[in-house]
């Protein structure tokens, strides 16, 4: 159809994706904020285990540590320290809310779509080095090139944890 040979690593392909769009559906779809997290925690095992089956081994591993092991574990945490799941947490209006985000959703998807249409429609493929995505590269890369803001976002990330403590040690 596109130019494109359908394949069983196609077919994985497109099945990984499929079902992190409908996990990525249910994080909006729920109003229980719970499920909602439990569905991004499984879109972000999907996307992993895509990340995998692309030959990007060290994405995906990032992926599963960074985002699943760690973000979510937080907002889990804060989830249930707050008590945001409970019935009465959100009783404000949202009237205009939802035409707003469907009339943004679409806009969103069109943009997306027209930046990779032409990308699916072309027969050709980008040379790639073998050493694309190895640990070895991305840590040279990191450390040689890109050390000064690699140094500025764990800077960052290290306001970030004080600012969090002072705030919190405030409120106790």
């Amino acid at each position: 159809m596109f130019g494109i040979q359908p394949t069983p690593e196609l077919a994985l392909v497109a099945g990984l994706a499929g079902m992190a769009a409908l996990c990525a559906v249910g994080v909006v779809a729920f109003s229980n904020a719970i499920r909602s997290a439990l569905c991004l925690v499984m879109n972000f095992f999907l996307l992993a285990v895509l990340y995998f089956t692309l030959g990007a081994e060290t994405v995906g591993i990032t992926q599963i540590v960074v985002y699943t092991g760690a973000i979510m574990v937080l907002f889990l945490f804060v989830i249930m320290l707050l008590n945001i799941g409970s019935p009465n947490a959100a009783q404000e209006e949202q009237d205009w809310k939802r035409p707003v985000g469907i009339l943004l959703g679409v806009a969103l998807f069109v943009l997306v779509g027209s930046q990779l249409l032409p990308g699916l429609l072309s027969t050709t493929t980008p040379n790639t080095p073998d050493v694309y995505g190895q640990p070895q590269s991305l840590g040279r890369a990191i450390f040689s090139m890109y050390i000064v803001p690699f140094e500025a976002v764990s800077v960052l990330l290290m306001i970030g944890i004080v600012g969090s403590i002072l705030l919190a040690k405030r409120k106790i």
